[in-house]
């Protein structure tokens, strides 16, 4: 390795304006209407979210442009340009008219980072069928209850995750009619099912794009259930107008980027800004088919050049676990731009980026439910670490507190209180599937309540504090997990922190943190005695940890996210509750199991 290519992350970067330059002006004059305005609309009226990520470039005469660089396990490269993918999801939308299928049928998603994904995404959402994406690593009893849940009509599938996973839960599924499957090189297609490369290659013929309107349902997300059972969010077409937004303001998408997300489509962010937002840009999109691999995932950078990067905390995590030298060993120079979602960003981790890749992580915050990023570090603003930003224009944030039925803002900055968002952004969901009651119970005071707890600063950034449900009350303190865990993640032994408030007969609550270690630092009493030391030096004894564990792993979600009611349920003895969303031991992210 030369020393010009161990040094390359310290290179100057292309010189690219941001998109958003001046955010008070933006937030004076912004107009949801003018953003409408950015894209197309259907050449007879309404709105398609396939319409606009794929056909529009290409009558634009942008069909040439790749529009996704496939990267398979093996080292094989495909490149699918605007023009092919047009002419594929207008096959696949054909097949599904063939098959009976009409606009507002919903067709699930359970498949690995392959091509026939995309395609089916983008073609179910052109013929006007919701789509309803799954991770792949689920079991057979998560899948079913989504499956049921959703009414799902038609599923997309491998024959391995088929035979594995749906196979034995299918008669419990009678509105599932079709399974459309993958072909596998010397793998039949299974009995009962349909070879979904037959399907296209029967399926010829002009498909005329559904005329769907802003408010046709689209896409349906289920919530990770980190606090509890998940929930069935329902978006519209409409959304495509936040995705483009954000995309271009929070992510300062061009037009010129090659953008990699490596979030994977069954979870949320993987569709709405793995799949969405950067094709409505017209950018060329990366697509890793492999799982979790730093040495892989930089040379993806290096070698696919590219310019704007969302990962997740877990992630960047991970790769700070690996150590400082292996990025400092590939040419990171085209990056300029690295976001992160998924929880809340540890300040740590921000300093990593700057340190280590030239470029600080920005955080941002949104929800399956907003479907759209609210919150964010912006391309023009000096980076915080530890805050999620500002917020977009356009999206009214305020801390709140539930007096009642009532609603309170609280103005002072700096108080503590739940982060609530003003409704009528495109993106917002519109149902909890089979759940009016649960959906009605997040909106108060023409408020939409996230749940999230939170802060405001005197100059408008917010700083998460937890989930409701996670704040910790020790002594008549209240106190958030994630500064606790932040601040003990800045102790050089310390990969991963998961906090939890513990009964305590005589401050009521004690925090206890399970700590995950960097490799090489064995854990050790007098370790545990140097990291309670180092919370009560970083964070007074007040909201330091009275107790640490150390553990190899702590329990997350499949997209990522620490599972402190698990934590907290374990230590206490209590019920586990809804496992569907628990990764696996070996987890990585984005893990799969076929």
């Amino acid at each position: 390795m030369t020393t010009a290519m161990a040094m390359s992350t310290n290179l100057p970067r292309q010189a690219v304006a941001p998109n958003l330059p001046d955010y008070e002006r933006a937030c004076a004059d912004f107009d949801w209407d003018a953003e409408r305005a950015r894209l197309d609309g259907l050449p007879g009226g309404g709105l398609n979210i396939a319409y606009e990520a794929v056909d529009r470039h290409v009558l634009r005469g942008r069909g040439e442009r790749v529009a996704l660089r496939w990267l398979g396990k093996t080292g094989t490269v495909r490149d699918v340009s605007y023009g092919e993918l047009a002419r594929l999801t207008a096959r696949f939308a054909r097949a599904l008219e063939r098959l009976g299928l009409v606009a507002g049928d919903r067709l699930a998603l359970l498949c690995g980072r392959n091509v026939e994904l995309y395609v089916a995404a983008l073609g179910a959402l052109r013929h006007g069928v919701v789509v309803c994406p799954l991770f792949s690593a689920f079991g057979p009893e998560p899948i079913c209850a989504r499956l049921e849940l959703g009414g799902v009509r038609a599923l997309v599938t491998s024959a391995a995750l088929y035979d594995k996973k749906v196979a034995p839960i299918r008669h419990r599924l009678p509105a599932l009619e079709h399974v459309l499957v993958v072909g596998e090189p010397g793998r039949p297609t299974p009995a009962g099912t349909l070879d979904l490369g037959c399907l296209m290659d029967e399926a010829e013929g002009a498909h005329t794009i559904s005329a769907t309107g802003p408010e046709a349902p689209a896409l349906l997300h289920f919530t990770s259930g980190t606090t509890g059972k998940p929930k069935g969010a329902l978006h519209v077409h409409e959304a495509v107008v936040m995705h483009h937004y954000t995309g271009r303001v929070a992510l300062d998408l061009h037009e010129s980027d090659v953008y990699w997300c490596t979030a994977d489509p069954g979870w949320v962010t993987g569709t709405s800004y793995g799949i969405i937002a950067p094709l409505t840009h017209g950018v060329t999109m990366v697509v890793d088919e492999a799982e979790f691999d730093a040495r892989r995932w930089y040379r993806i950078l290096q070698d696919q050049r590219v310019t704007v990067w969302y990962t997740a905390p877990t992630a960047i995590r991970m790769l700070m676990r690996v150590g400082d030298e292996l990025p400092r060993a590939h040419d990171l120079s085209a990056l300029r731009f690295a976001a992160s979602v998924g929880e809340p960003l540890n300040p740590e981790a921000v300093r990593w980026g700057e340190r280590v890749l030239g470029r600080p992580f920005r955080d941002n915050w949104w929800q399956t439910e907003t479907g759209g990023i609210a919150i964010a570090n912006l391309a023009a603003d000096e980076v915080r670490p530890g805050s999620m930003g500002r917020p977009l224009p356009g999206i009214e944030a305020a801390i709140v507190c539930r007096d009642g039925e009532d609603v309170v803002v609280l103005d002072t900055p700096n108080v503590e209180g739940e982060l609530a968002l003003r409704p009528g952004w495109p993106s917002m969901f519109r149902a909890y599937i089979g759940a009016p009651d649960r959906y009605a119970q997040c909106f108060a005071g023409g408020w939409y309540l996230t749940g999230d707890l939170a802060r405001r600063d005197a100059d408008g950034f917010y700083w998460f504090v937890g989930r409701a449900d996670d704040v910790i009350k020790s002594a008549g303190h209240l106190i958030g997990p994630f500064e606790v865990e932040s601040a003990l993640m800045e102790h050089p032994a310390v990969a991963e922190v998961g906090v939890i408030g513990k009964p305590d007969a005589i401050a009521g609550t004690i925090i206890k943190a399970f700590v995950a270690l960097k490799p090489g630092h064995a854990p050790s009493a007098a370790l545990v005695d140097e990291l309670i030391g180092f919370g009560r030096r970083r964070l007074g004894p007040a909201a330091a940890p009275r107790e640490i564990a150390l553990t190899d792993q702590l329990p997350k979600t499949r997209s990522g996210k620490i599972m402190r009611r698990l934590l907290r349920a374990r230590e206490l003895g209590l019920p586990e509750g809804d496992l569907s969303t628990l990764e696996r031991p070996e987890g990585a992210p984005g893990a799969t199991d076929d």
